[in-house]
């Protein structure tokens, strides 16, 4: 099976190219701007590189979060919009299980700002507790081994991970279960935080 997979969730956006959990091309570039102008350049030029047409794929994998809430946007956007016109399915993960060992009991742990964490529990590959946030004293009551995304980025390709994680759904005939493109934002982005604080506002002094 081919498989493209890709991550604009994360400060490196990183796209992969997998034949049978064999990897025939990847590539990450930093992608904290711009990832709507790189995305498709990217893949394209991947695809180019390795000799492959895009009605061969047969796979899309991307990830959904929690990230960028711009990225995941885009991400997901582009994955769905390449796949549709195939009629090729999308599998869609959360970042944080893409990149969970396959061994083992981890805590999945990344910085969402304003002094909180976004944290996962995975044990075997599986997920105990989907991403949510978290204050640093809660995480270090959780018995577990630790992996930061912020470490992952540095040494490892996202979307590889991804795509990997995705053959193996597939494999098991799980596809069916990562379906849903629903981001995983666990927090509301910061304009839609103050566009709520304005409805509570306008509904609380609305005298009818």
């Amino acid at each position: 099976m081919l498989i493209l997979a890709a991550d604009t969730s994360l400060p490196y956006l990183s796209v992969a190219l997998l034949r049978d959990d064999d990897l025939v091309a990847s590539m990450a570039m930093e992608g904290k701007s711009s990832r709507n102008e790189k995305l498709l350049p990217s893949i394209d030029w991947l695809l180019r590189e390795a000799g492959v047409e895009r009605t061969a794929i047969e796979l899309f994998a991307v990830t959904r979060g929690p990230g960028s809430f711009t990225g995941v946007r885009i991400g997901l956007a582009t994955i769905q919009g390449m796949a549709l016109p195939l009629g090729r399915p999308v599998c869609a993960m959360s970042t944080h299980e893409a990149i969970a060992p396959r061994r083992g009991r981890w805590l999945i742990v990344d910085d969402a700002g304003r002094g909180e964490l976004y944290v996962s529990l995975f044990e075997g590959g599986e997920v105990l507790v989907p991403p949510r946030l978290a204050d640093p004293d809660e995480v270090a009551e959780i018995a577990a081994e630790r992996l930061f995304v912020r470490d992952v980025v540095q040494e490892k390709n996202v979307a590889l991970l991804c795509a990997h994680r995705a053959s193996s759904i597939a494999a098991g005939g799980n596809l069916g279960h990562y379906s849903d493109i629903t981001p995983v934002y666990v927090r509301l982005a910061e304009a839609e935080v103050k566009l709520a604080a304005k409805t509570i506002a306008r509904s609380t002094h609305d005298p009818s």
